[in-house]
Formats: C-alpha cells, sequence, structure tokens
C-alpha cells in the first residue's frame, strides 16, 4: 500500500512538473512569436517608408529639373528683354521684339580631346544653310553650324566661334571669338575707349543672337595700330554641357 501512495505521489509530482514546464514553453513560443511578428511589421513598414521616400524624392527631383529649365528659359530671355526695353523707351518706332529660343542636348565631342566641338540633338525648324547662336544658363555660349547637314556646336573658346558684341554702357562694336579659354574682342576702333570691367553682351547685329545676351566681363586692353582688341572673361564656364538653348528667333 505504501510503494502505490509512493508511486502515486511521484507520478502526480512528475505531471505537476510536465505542466509547469509546458506552461513556460508555451509563455516563450508566444513570446517569440509575438517578437517575430513585430519585427517583421517594423521591417515591412521601414521598408515600404524608404521606397515611398525614394519615389516621393525621384517625383520631386523630376518636378525641380522641369522647373530649372523653365527658369533658365526665362532667365535667358529676361536679359534680353530688358535691353531691348530700353532701347523701344527711346526709340518709340521699334518694330516687334520676340526673341525665341529652343533647349537642345549635348550629344558627344567631334574629336576626343577638343572640348570645344560637339554635336546637339537636331530642333524643330532646324535649317542647316543658317548660323545660329548658343546661350548656356543665361549667357553666350558659342554658334551651332552645319556639318554634314547636322548641327554641330562651336563652344565659344573655339575661335571659329564668332559673334558680334557690344562692349560696356557706351556700345562699343566688335567682333568676339575664342581665345584659348577666353574670348577675344577685335577691331574695335581706336577712337573708342572700352575699359577693364566693361560688361560685354550680344548686339544681335549678325542675325545670330538677339541683343543684349550676357557675354562677360573685359579684363584687359590691347592696342593695335589699325584697332584695339579686348580680352574677355566670359561669364558661361562651359566644361561638359548637357542641354543648351539655341537662338531660333532674333527680331
Amino acid at each position: 500500500m505504501k510503494s502505490k501512495i509512493v508511486l502515486f505521489v511521484f507520478i502526480a509530482l512528475l505531471a505537476g512538473a510536465s505542466m509547469f514546464k509546458g506552461e513556460i514553453l508555451s509563455n516563450i513560443s508566444i513570446k517569440f512569436s509575438n517578437y517575430a511578428i513585430n519585427s517583421y511589421d517594423n521591417f515591412a513598414k521601414s521598408v515600404k517608408d524608404y521606397i515611398n521616400e525614394y519615389f516621393r524624392q525621384a517625383s520631386e527631383i523630376e518636378k525641380l529639373r522641369a522647373q530649372n529649365k523653365e527658369l533658365e528659359r526665362s532667365a535667358t530671355l529676361l536679359s534680353t528683354f530688358a535691353n531691348e526695353l530700353n532701347q523701344i523707351l527711346k526709340d518709340k518706332n521699334s518694330t516687334a521684339y520676340a526673341p525665341a529660343v529652343k533647349l537642345v542636348k549635348g550629344l558627344s565631342y567631334v574629336h576626343i580631346g577638343d572640348y570645344n566641338k560637339i554635336w546637339i540633338s537636331e530642333f524643330e525648324g532646324y535649317d542647316p544653310n543658317k548660323i545660329y547662336g548658343l546661350i548656356y544658363q543665361g549667357s553666350s555660349a558659342g554658334i551651332v553650324i552645319a556639318k554634314d547637314g547636322k548641327p554641330l556646336a562651336y563652344l565659344q573658346n573655339d575661335p571659329k566661334s564668332i559673334f558680334a558684341v557690344y562692349i560696356g554702357n557706351d556700345k562699343i562694336p566688335g567682333v568676339a571669338h575664342g581665345n584659348q579659354g577666353q574670348i577675344m574682342v577685335k577691331f574695335i576702333p581706336q577712337w573708342l575707349s572700352p575699359k577693364e570691367g566693361d560688361e560685354v553682351f550680344t548686339s544681335g547685329l549678325d542675325g545670330i543672337f538677339f541683343s543684349g545676351v550676357p557675354v562677360g566681363r573685359v579684363s584687359k586692353i590691347l592696342k593695335e595700330s589699325s584697332y584695339q582688341s579686348v580680352i574677355v572673361e566670359p561669364y558661361a564656364k562651359l566644361n561638359i554641357p548637357n542641354y543648351l538653348y539655341v537662338v531660333t528667333k532674333e527680331k
């Protein structure tokens, strides 16, 4: 009888221990499951938030790029409008003024190592028999000519980039062309007096640019036998221009 009681007590203790351990294991299992689920939810939420933020930023960047292009175009036209309006105030008989530009993309260098000649994309109304002016960030950038029927940009550091300019408030006339990273303005009459610091801008008299596009400032005066020349530090810093504006209409 005593042995049966001992056996019963042993079995009862064993059953109680099993139930106690089972409850502990169950609690551990529930806690682990809850932790795993919460961790997964937090990770999934972080990934979702990151993806949403990425696409939001990408969309915002595209909007800002579009706004920047439009602002650059507006700034390009604003300077020449201001110049022309000053002339209208002086001459009430001036004709209507309607400059126009088109955005083009720089495609590739013509020759590797020559950073002053690039192929550009064709644009609506392109005429291979015409020379066009180029504008970059609101300042002159060079000219466009045709080669093999395709538009070729001579950036203004190139000696073949030639266009007419005015110097200073007195509108001293001259002809600008590239000169080893700078711009030289030649054929300035001897009796006129350009000064260092004078602003240089396009005159529009060559049919390439409209008037009033900023070019740069005079950094040096050169006295020659028949004419004067000046060295101009250009405003536009042209390394690898991805997009430029082509002047498609002058007046």
